[in-house]
């Protein structure tokens, strides 16, 4: 995948990867002199706006239910200014500091298109924000995602004015102090300026870039993860050939049959079992392709929407040129609403078949696989309440699944009647997906240890090599020990993608390929 050293604000193409990149530091966004013209272009019909009178919301108008109060060429600058204070009503937590920071990433992307009549000098404080790592503090709660991402916003860009809070130099502290630290002033918003920093789905569109990341690293870790407990349960290779999934061609199944039949070449385990008598599999095992696969069709929904609202101008009202300023609703977040409860579906049930894999491998049913996945049971409980745990995180990610786009609550005096919630929809998502990684977690130390009692047959020279790094991490039980201590390294592999980078290494030694459909659209983002 392609990661350009620099990006330009306002014309180059954004993807989640580039946001990341940017967030992390390893990708440089750059605002070019010929977008700041449009910008400038931009302003200058606003200020054109004001002085011939026209009335044009939120420009020389009040917000909301108060869209038919005129307010005067002098109160313009001032009711910017109130704006930004009066709808900064955030409660809990603060998000994560990266979370804030793409959020300011993504708004100056949208600004610099030169839709939105906001000033030079205003993006040039955003950009010195993300330049000098100063990010603003924001509250968790309180979006209703429908004017965009008000209250969020507002904290986002209280800093801008002299308010709020900031991360700077590895502390929390009062925006004031910041700078008074650097020296710098706070600026003066122009007309419809603070309306264009805080209407906007960038909240949302935040959560959607770390939701895309995430579950995707999820998605790979589950098909590695549930390979290797088809081998370590001697399950049949069959459910996976490539002729099955061309007569219902979803690319998802097609995609996960390709990369459990690349993690199975050449195992020595399947070869032993090649003529059982076993007819078929339990689901969570013969049906890999199709579950995973769905769960991986939905991500590429968010991934291919996601990119859409990216690249988009989703604040109000638009200005399109010094005649025409359109008054609409680019703010609503439903399209990211909807497909964020979709994705967090998605994620909770990879969780629930894995959970379903840990269970059948505790049974004792498969062939030479002790009851428990141990051999001295009664005095030793085995991994038995390890699926006791992720049982309970799969229960608790389906109380969450409720989609948070389902309800609306008006507010705003009825103006805003329809909202999409889609704050809580981001929320949810990363939440189960840090459940997920847990539960994957414990499929891992399982299948793991279903995979040593197939020893001395080797599987697959990928899965073989993931074993062999998994067991210098944890080693294998022969009796009862603290079991968090394993499932929190567990945990980390996961979270770090340690498992994935592994597996591209040994592939990348030994000259493999993944040769699996679709490769393209699943693997990048």
């Amino acid at each position: 995948m392609y990661i350009p050293k620099t990006f330009h604000f306002g014309e180059d193409h954004l993807t989640a990867s580039i946001a990341l990149g940017i967030a992390d530091g390893n990708i440089q966004g750059l605002v070019t002199p010929e977008c700041f013209k449009k910008i400038e272009l931009s302003h200058q019909w606003v200020q054109d706006i004001v002085a011939k009178g026209d009335i044009v919301y939120g420009i020389n108008t009040g917000f909301g239910p108060l869209c038919n109060t005129k307010i005067s060429k002098e109160d313009t600058k001032i009711l910017q200014s109130n704006i930004l204070q009066s709808h900064s009503v955030g409660v809990g937590q603060p998000i994560a500091k990266k979370l804030a920071k793409l959020m300011l990433i993504l708004k100056i992307h949208a600004l610099a298109k030169g839709f939105s009549g906001i000033a030079k000098t205003t993006i040039e404080r955003m950009l010195w924000h993300l330049e000098n790592d100063a990010i603003p503090v924001v509250p968790t709660q309180g979006s209703v995602g429908a004017s965009g991402d008000l209250a969020p916003l507002s904290h986002l860009f209280l800093p801008l004015i002299g308010l709020g809070k900031v991360e700077f130099k590895g502390e929390t502290m009062p925006t004031a102090s910041m700078l008074k630290k650097t020296g710098i002033k706070p600026l003066e918003l122009g007309p419809k300026e603070g309306l264009a920093l805080i209407n906007g789905t960038q909240f949302i569109a935040a959560h959607a870039v770390v939701v895309v990341q995430k579950l995707q690293y999820a998605l790979r870790h589950a098909d590695i993860i549930g390979a290797m407990m088809l081998e370590g349960l001697q399950g049949s290779i069959r459910p996976f050939h490539h002729k099955l999934h061309e007569v219902r061609p979803f690319k998802g199944n097609q995609h996960v049959a390709g990369r459990i039949r690349t993690l199975l070449q050449g195992s020595e385990i399947l070869e032993d079992h090649i003529d059982c008598e076993r007819v078929q599999d339990p689901y969570s095992l013969r049906c890999i392709p199709q579950v995973h696969g769905a769960s991986r069709n939905a991500w590429l929904h968010l991934k291919e929407l996601l990119e859409i609202e990216l690249n988009s101008v989703t604040d109000n009202p638009v200005i399109i040129d010094n005649e025409l300023a359109i008054s609409g609703g680019n703010f609503h977040g439903q399209p990211l609403a909807m497909a964020l409860d979709y994705a967090a579906l998605a994620a909770s049930e990879i969780g629930n078949i894995s959970d379903r894999r840990i269970y059948l491998a505790l049974e004792g049913n498969s062939p030479g696989v002790p009851k428990l996945l141990m051999e001295d049971t009664g005095i030793n409980s085995g991994y038995m309440i390890l699926q006791y745990t992720s049982a309970a995180l799969a229960s608790e990610n389906k109380s969450l699944c409720f989609p948070a786009s389902a309800d609306s609550i008006p507010t705003s005096l009825g103006q805003e009647d329809h909202v999409s919630m889609g704050s809580i929809s981001g929320r949810k998502a990363l939440q189960i997906i840090e459940n997920v990684e847990k539960i994957l977690a414990i499929e891992l130390l399982t299948a793991a240890q279903a995979f040593e009692f197939r020893k001395p047959l080797k599987s697959g020279i990928v899965l073989d090599e993931i074993h062999k790094y998994l067991r210098k991490k944890v080693s294998f039980a022969e009796h009862d020990r603290v079991f968090s201590d394993d499932i929190e390294v567990g945990i980390e592999i996961i979270q770090k993608g340690d498992i994935i980078t592994h597996v591209e290494r040994v592939m990348a030694t030994m000259n493999l390929t993944w040769n699996t459909p679709h490769q393209e659209e699943f693997e990048t983002y």
